[in-house]
């Protein structure tokens, strides 16, 4: 098992999108998490990730599509943990 699709199965979609929404832009995070977990895009919950992060003030819009760190942006505990290398 490839470790992207590890963290996809093991890890909440929003702190995946909290992470990788700063280094990928939309259409790149929704192939990466579709493959592994296509329900998220059948059902929108990829969308509504996004939406939730903006509004909560984790996420802020950045540069060329990406999102960047918005004042309430912490780094989830696969992060922290040191969980995929």
């Amino acid at each position: 098992m490839s470790i992207i699709e590890q963290l996809v199965k093991d890890e909440s979609l929003e702190d995946i999108v909290t992470v990788f929404a700063l280094v990928k832009a939309p259409p790149h995070l929704d192939m990466m998490i579709s493959r592994y977990k296509p329900e998220t895009i059948r059902h929108g919950e990829l969308q509504l990730a996004y939406t939730r992060l903006f509004e909560k003030g984790v996420l802020e819009k950045g540069e060329k599509g990406l999102a960047k760190k918005g004042p309430n942006w912490k780094a989830p505990k696969f992060v922290t943990k040191n969980r995929y290398g």
